[in-house]
């Protein structure tokens, strides 16, 4: 039997949370001008649920809800950048290390572009890694759906962890 990958774990985490009137918008730790935010607990920021989700499973550690539950008044309104330096002490006990992350947001409005560095850099910098270890695109949902008229902002993410000496 090959050891070809021995010592790595994959996850993946989903993300989606309507957009409202009176939040701001912050997606991947950074919060962007726009007359729109999104609806959650928390901060709402999709990126950074989908990226704590993605660690916790290839951790085998569960899901978000399971550490940072939505109906305890200590995560209302945190900065989800929170969620993942947590989630960086659980994998540090567990001996696992972040190899990359990458992340697709799926949404018509704002564009990313302008932001994509910086959303990485607050994104490693939870994590304590390298930035050119995290991925993130936007796409559009050509108009489909709920995302596709602007009602909702999802976000995907792919997560891969190793055992250091594995």
């Amino acid at each position: 039997m090959s050891d070809a990958g021995k010592g790595l774990r994959v996850g993946q985490g989903y993300d989606v949370h309507r957009l409202v009137p009176g939040r701001p918008l912050v997606l991947g730790g950074v919060t962007m001008p726009f007359d729109l935010g999104l609806l959650g607990h928390s901060d709402g920021d999709a990126v950074c649920h989908a990226v704590t989700d993605a660690l916790l499973g290839a951790a085998g550690l569960g899901d978000i809800g399971s550490f940072f539950p939505d109906d305890d008044a200590r995560y209302e309104g945190m900065s989800s950048l929170r969620f993942l330096e947590a989630v960086r002490e659980r994998l540090a006990e567990a001996g696992l290390v972040v190899a990359n992350i990458d992340v697709t947001v799926v949404l018509e409005v704002p564009r990313l572009g302008p932001y994509r560095d910086e959303m990485r850099a607050a994104v490693a910098g939870a994590l304590g890694i390298d930035a050119a270890r995290v991925g993130i695109k936007g796409k559009s949902n050509e108009g489909l759906g709920e995302i596709g008229r602007g009602e909702a902002i999802a976000a995907l993410a792919v997560a891969l962890l190793h055992e250091p000496g594995a």
